[in-house]
């Protein structure tokens, strides 16, 4: 009957479990009550899930069990065990020292004057107090009900905010690859979160970067951007690496209908895009029944989330563009003095591996690297007569060649982009020395910007081993000597360290950019 009282001698009974499972840990030191209260629960479901149980027989293998289990969703804890306090013990160990405030605790005891419920409830967080005497099996049932739904909205609201998180720390800076892929990440986690299904989801899209659109109306090709759950760490993978042929059906037919495709419980919306062939988004854990707010919230995401997406790729095309016309003219300067194009290349990489390992940030590493061709752009003030004489120049000569640098940070250092402003720098010091001796200011030490000391090292190095209309290519171990020699006169002592450190990353650099015959 409904209302037996469960604590009697009967048989321990083996849950199975589908489609998931709330996880229930039972602490009691007696077997038969682990024995009655799975009996009394075997065929107890709530969304589709029935109940994992996990027995623990003490406080102490309490402890471990919910370290070990942080996601249980209900602890059916007994008071008085190895101490006549055990399991208030254990309670306290869960709120304060894992700080576990998501587990709902149903405490249960045979001698409630052992703890009093008021004083209980008032020093201890737990959610629900019953004696064993009261505990029939549709009140069991009653309890592990609310309990669950608790613990499901605390959840919930747990993933909401956890995605808001992530959505406000990617929109301070939405226009890199990597907050992009963080704020998608944050919505798909709202989103799921707010339908009531689990972490499966991912948005899928025909390119990556800008500049790297698909052109195939193959849907096979899409690539993943962001994952949840089972697809997290998937990114850059194409979706038939990652997908079961049945849910590649429903992607196909999305795509083919530029529609919200519904699955049993799962579904694939086709996300509108002006540039590409779309984009898709896949949930899985859908509620039995979706609500048309539901489905409301879903056409929103799906409308909004490319247009998101798409002006990322927007403003990569630009900064693509701003950095290839950045190159051109730098190399349309080195083709003035007969030199092949790739030595502004070599330099820029040169130079992001030194600031690098110099411990510069990375977005001045990355400024300093897209720069670094700007750093002969005044030779286009430079007569061709002495640009290119293949002997050494007289003293009138070399002053005109001098002034390339000064000519370099005249034309750029007005820019409003950081970009060319470094650039500017870079043009106006590339040729100062540590010890004083450069020009065109004759500064020395740290007074030369380390953006000019890097790319003196960088371009140093590059012209040695490559020739110039002058001389013929220095080996390896002759450039680096001569480098060596130079610190502390030429060059940063510390850079020049870094180099000799790096020299064979660097080397590679030369190989994999090499001058055109």
């Amino acid at each position: 009957m409904a209302n037996d009282f469960l604590f009697a001698d009967e048989p321990e009974v083996t849950t199975p479990t589908h489609n998931g499972s709330w996880k229930v840990l039972i602490v009691d030191d007696e077997p038969e009550v682990h024995a009655v209260t799975k009996l009394a629960l075997s065929d107890f479901s709530f969304q589709g899930k029935n109940l994992e149980f996990i027995s623990a027989y003490s406080g102490t293998e309490a402890r471990k069990m919910i370290e070990q289990h942080h996601d249980a969703a209900i602890m059916l804890l007994d008071v008085v065990m190895e101490s006549d306090d055990a399991g208030l013990l254990v309670a306290r160990y869960i709120r304060e020292e894992l700080h576990n405030h998501y587990v709902r605790i149903i405490l249960r005891t045979g001698q409630p004057g052992q703890a009093p419920e008021r004083q209980v409830i008032v020093n201890y967080d737990i959610n629900d107090y019953k004696s064993k005497t009261e505990l029939t099996a549709q009140k069991l049932f009653t309890v592990v009900m609310s309990s669950l739904r608790s613990y499901r909205d605390i959840i919930s609201l747990d993933n909401s905010r956890r995605g808001l998180e992530k959505i406000i720390t990617a929109s301070a800076d939405l226009f890199s690859s990597h907050s992009m892929e963080q704020f998608i990440d944050g919505v798909l986690q709202q989103l799921t979160s707010i339908l009531g299904c689990d972490d499966n989801a991912l948005f899928v899209t025909s390119s990556l970067v800008a500049g790297n659109i698909n052109e195939n109306n193959d849907p096979d090709h899409l690539v993943v951007f962001a994952g949840l759950g089972e697809f997290e760490q998937k990114e850059g993978k194409t979706i038939n690496e990652v997908l079961e042929p049945s849910l590649m059906d429903a992607f196909h037919q999305a795509l083919r209908s530029r529609s919200i495709v519904y699955r049993d419980n799962y579904l694939v919306a086709y996300c509108t895009s002006k540039f590409t062939q779309g984009s898709l988004l896949y949930v899985s854990g859908l509620p039995t029944t979706v609500t048309e707010n539901q489905k409301r919230l879903i056409e929103l995401f799906s409308q909004n989330v490319q247009i998101a997406y798409e002006n990322v790729q927007l403003q990569h095309e630009i900064e693509d563009t701003q950095r290839e016309i950045v190159y051109r003219l730098s190399e349309a300067v080195e083709q003035r003095s007969i030199e092949t194009g790739n030595h502004v290349k070599r330099v820029a990489f040169i130079c992001y591996e030194l600031a690098s390992c110099f411990g510069l940030p990375e977005d001045e590493a990355e400024k300093l690297m897209f720069a670094s061709p700007l750093h002969d752009v005044g030779k286009v003030g430079i007569p061709d007569g002495i640009l290119n004489k293949p002997m050494k120049l007289a003293e009138h000569e070399w002053e005109v060649m001098k002034t390339h640098s000064s000519i370099g940070y005249e034309i750029l250092k007005n820019s409003k982009r950081a970009i060319i402003q470094a650039g500017a720098i870079i043009a106006r010091d590339h040729h100062e020395k540590w010890d004083g001796s450069g020009y065109p200011a004759g500064k020395k030490g740290d007074e030369i910007h380390i953006y000019g000391r890097i790319a003196a090292l960088a371009d140093v190095y590059d012209a040695l081993r490559h020739r110039r209309c002058y001389k013929s290519p220095w080996t390896p171990e002759a450039t680096l000597a001569y480098i060596d020699s130079e610190a502390g006169k030429h060059f940063d002592p510390m850079l020049v360290e870094i180099l000799k450190a790096r020299v064979d990353k660097i080397e590679a650099i030369l190989q994999k950019y090499p001058d055109e015959e």
